[in-house]
């Protein structure tokens, strides 16, 4: 592989800048390298054709983006049978847009589930993407093939969405950095399916790149509001240093329990930075919350949406999803106690912050998991860990801060209150710097049976 392939967007930038390569042969490598890995990993559903970049920061460096945000000129599926003939978007999506703006050039569109509805991606149109680290796993979902492509080498970053831990998820899955923004913090016009209803404040659009300098380099350029999607606060975006922090951390929400190999690399990256264990009040009703906010209709909502559509089929990831709505199905009265449950829930976050700037904990309880196997109850419960910041709205991250035995890699979340994705992606890169981040899959290939090195030097 060609070395600046394994670059972070903004050093290929530098490179573009500095005349060391041109727009053009950056996009045919990138195009070279997604020739030889997508057939192992089917992260891609569409590759687009080299554009002219425009001037800016990121002039000519490739970009991804999931195949539920529109691309002018390109089909957007969202992976569900209804759309697999749907006519070509007409626009960009507010945040492909910025992106086009900065100078960045559209390469390819990425794999999901069936509407977005797993925590594994696979779909009746495009089939399975697997973890480039280990085919018969997962990348995660609903944003694995973004993140499986940016891993591979095949974009240095692109956009994914997030309601209950789509970005973050298959960035743990695959040993890449992403970044869940504050509720309200980047616009969401050209999604699909668009922004609205009750589950309104549970997601956002969040950037996906190899490397933690990408992602605070993005997000000045994808912040601000669009005059479409209503619910953008026009909050200023700060990037200031950030020291002596109050920085807390904890093992088990006490509803699912990580594996030993998770719980060390937490530990380890807590150790690294100096946190003190401190669980949030209530963390452990994660899991219920969501469910009860997505599943008081008991799915019904899900069903009128394909149905309007023509997804006359679904795929089982999705049904095994509205099996476990149904649970929740509520009235009135029911809805009503539902809200009261989260914003007491709330509550007690917000309070939590009094004491800590910001908390570390695991993404979820294990490293990628075998295909197939998301939607089975224990599994599936260990998704709560990043629902808990769906629910509260704050920003999280995830960085790669270790590796499995078998060579998984397995990342860690790190959450701080609303508007504070500096102090996020300030702690992210340091514990980027300590445990080293993204591993190529060559790389890990030729060490696939040693254990993690990990350090807790802080100079």
């Amino acid at each position: 592989m060609n070395e600046i392939l394994a670059l972070s967007g903004v050093r290929q930038a530098a490179l573009i800048r500095n005349r060391k390569i041109s727009p053009e042969e950056l996009f045919r490598l990138h195009l070279e390298r997604i020739a030889e890995v997508n057939p192992g990993i089917n992260a891609i559903v569409e590759l687009m054709p080299p554009s002219a970049p425009r001037p800016g920061p990121l002039s000519g460096v490739p970009f991804s983006i999931k195949d539920s945000i529109e691309v002018a000129g390109t089909i957007c599926s969202a992976g569900t049978w209804g759309y697999r003939n749907a006519p070509k978007s007409t626009r960009d999506a507010t945040l492909v847009a910025r992106l086009r703006a900065a100078g960045a050039v559209p390469i390819a569109r990425t794999n999901l589930p069936d509407l977005l509805f797993a925590f594994e991606t696979d779909n009746l149109l495009f089939g399975r993407t697997n973890n480039p680290y280990d085919h018969s796993r997962t990348s995660g979902g609903s944003s694995g093939g973004e993140a499986a492509l940016i891993a591979s080498c095949g974009s240095p970053f692109g956009l994914g969405s997030d309601a209950a831990g789509s970005v973050r998820l298959p960035a743990h899955y695959c040993g890449i950095a992403s970044l869940k923004p504050t509720s309200g913090r980047l616009a969401r016009a050209g999604h699909v399916p668009p922004a609205g209803g009750w589950i309104e404040r549970l997601w956002q659009i969040g950037p996906m790149a190899r490397r933690v300098e990408d992602l605070c380099a993005l997000m000045p350029v994808l912040t601000g509001p669009d005059g479409e999607d209503h619910t953008v606060i026009p909050m200023p975006y700060s990037d200031v240093p950030v020291k002596n922090l109050r920085i807390a951390y904890f093992i088990d929400n006490g509803f699912a329990e990580p594996d030993a190999e998770t719980r060390v690399v937490v530990e380890r990256a807590a150790k690294a930075l100096g946190a003190v264990a401190m669980k949030p009040p209530g963390v452990g009703m994660s899991y219920e919350l969501e469910m009860k906010l997505l599943g008081a209709d008991g799915g019904d909502g899900v069903r009128e949406f394909l149905n309007a559509i023509g997804s006359d089929r679904t795929h089982p990831l999705l049904d095994g999803w509205l099996e476990k709505l149904e649970e929740y199905r509520t009235d009135v009265k029911g809805l009503a106690a539902y809200f009261a449950s989260i914003d007491h829930f709330r509550a007690g976050m917000h309070a939590y912050l009094s004491e800590i700037d910001v908390v570390l904990s695991p993404v979820s309880t294990s490293a990628a998991l075998p295909h197939g196997t998301s939607i089975e109850d224990a599994n599936f419960k260990g998704f709560s860990y990043t629902m808990t910041h769906n629910l509260t709205g704050w920003p999280a991250a995830v960085v790669r801060c270790g590796e499995t035995s078998t060579g998984l890699p397995v990342g860690v979340q790190i959450a701080a209150a609303p508007w504070r994705e500096d102090i996020v992606l300030g702690v992210a890169l340091r514990l980027e710097v300590i445990f080293g981040g993204w591993q190529a899959v060559e790389f890990h290939a030729r060490r696939s049976n040693e254990p993690y090195a990990f350090t807790t030097d802080t100079t």
